[in-house]
């Protein structure tokens, strides 16, 4: 099966309700942790296999292809190992980034540096580690030079470059306007000729990267950026056939996500849609000259997770209900600043895990931060909701837990995995899910310590 939402020994929403289930009957929440975070590891891995099946039924036989999650999608050490384990690396923009993916045992040539504010020691440690460089500028090619000195290198270096298509329905995620921070901007005056001269000057430039998809971008507008990456690429290597005898650049890295479906569990657009769509808009991507390089993030775990608070209170104000709930910004901080952007679905259980039934009720879904605008979801249908009542925030295996906002000091929530086993296809309750710790909760200390409390 293709989406994680229909594969398994349980249909994935059926595996959700079993496990928030288990995590009321097992005190996952209580009063001292009443938020914790729940990923679908059955659900992981069904995707990372979609994945690496999309791309192997499009390249040709033996085309290198590496898929590298980003790692700001999901910043969990256990999680990036799982990946791993599945020939999946890791595609990092820190130091911190980098630390987790070798804390996972991802090793350097599974790891690709994209940070656009890369200091010279940061450079030095890729380069020692193997770790392929996507170049943001052209200082920081400068330093690159001076690193690296005359004479043949053997490292893994390429150059981002922006098409400057434009941007998406979000643009705060859009990489590819006009004006976008990010990468070499192709369409600028003399951009184009410096990029070419670059590669003509540094034999050792063998990469070339973009950056176009994410939340909010259509995939033809993706295809098109890869397709002016790809066209690029051809060009430096007719420019280094004619110069050298030899193709220059070997590697196109396709960086950006794929865009997730957050009105339903329907898992759309697949990544067999866009490997078909850039088999068809750029069909030498796969004819097996270049090795492949992905980025996708949010698209493999997003589904996967779920959020899980337990009401507090409830109320009602200018005749609106209200429930008082321990996930807001501290966890959703997009949903929160940016609902239009960033919806999300709210489901409602009881206080035993079980599927809140009842004629929905419009109402708001809040959090516990300290301003009026701290809302998941806003005149929201959803069954009545009480005190003690659970409310899951769906499609937040992404971001959500593993960028947390430090408002309040409110302590990060657990993270934990789970699996099922028994049971069958109906969703029979004989399964028995088992949880995982991902991430501790933080303690009340550490949000100390994190503060300053040694100083």
């Amino acid at each position: 099966m293709e989406t994680s939402a229909t594969s398994g020994p349980h249909p994935f929403p059926v595996r959700r309700d079993l496990a928030v289930r288990a995590a009321a009957g097992q005190r996952l929440l209580n009063d001292d942790r009443p938020l914790v975070a729940l990923l679908d590891l059955d659900a992981v891995r069904e995707t990372a296999q979609a994945l690496h099946t999309a791309f192997a039924e499009a390249a040709a036989p033996g085309q290198p292809v590496l898929h590298a999650f980003a790692v700001k999608a999901g910043s969990l050490v256990p999680l990036l190992r799982l990946l791993n384990g599945m020939g999946i690396g890791c595609e990092v923009a820190s130091p911190g980034e980098l630390a987790l993916a070798r804390a996972a045992g991802v090793p350097g040539d599974h790891i690709v540096l994209d940070s656009p504010a890369k200091t010279v020691t940061e450079l030095r440690e890729a380069l020692a580690l193997g770790v392929a460089l996507n170049v943001d500028n052209t200082q920081e090619l400068d330093r690159l030079d001076t690193l690296l000195g005359p004479g043949p290198t053997d490292v893994r270096v390429g150059l981002r470059v922006n098409p400057q298509l434009g941007a998406g329905s979000i643009g705060a995620m859009s990489t590819a306007t006009d004006t976008s921070k990010f990468g070499f901007a192709l369409r600028d005056a003399g951009a184009r000729e410096h990029v070419l001269r670059a590669y003509r000057d540094r034999p050792w430039l063998t990469r070339l990267h973009c950056h176009v998809g994410s939340q909010g971008m259509p995939l033809a507008q993706m295809a098109a950026g890869v397709r002016a990456t790809y066209e690029l690429a051809e060009e430096i290597n007719t420019a280094a056939q004619r110069a050298h005898g030899r193709r220059q650049v070997e590697t196109l890295d396709l960086g950006g996500g794929l865009p997730v479906n957050f009105a339903s569990d329907e898992v759309t657009p697949t990544f067999r849609d866009y490997a078909r769509l850039l088999r068809a808009e750029v069909p030498g991507l796969f004819d097996g000259r270049y090795g492949l390089v992905t980025e996708f993030g949010r698209s493999l775990t997003a589904k996967a997770g779920l959020v899980l608070a337990r009401v507090e209170y409830t109320k009602t104000s200018g005749g609106r209900p209200i429930a008082i709930t321990h996930a807001g910004a501290q966890i959703a901080v997009r949903t929160v600043f940016a609902p239009e952007s960033w919806p999300i679905r709210v489901t409602a259980y009881d206080p035993a895990g079980r599927p809140r039934t009842g004629e929905p009720v419009r109402q708001d879904v809040a959090g516990p931060c300290c301003f009026a605008g701290d809302l998941v979801a806003r005149d929201r249908p959803l069954p009545p909701l009480a005190a003690g009542d659970l409310a899951a925030l769906l499609d937040t295996g992404a971001y959500y837990a593993s960028t947390p906002f430090g408002y309040n000091s409110l302590p990060r929530p657990a993270v934990y995995g789970y699996t099922l086993t028994g049971g069958d296809a109906n969703g029979d309750p004989g399964g028995t899910v088992s949880f995982t710790p991902l991430r501790r909760a933080q303690t009340l200390e550490e949000v100390v310590a994190e503060s300053g409390g040694d100083c």
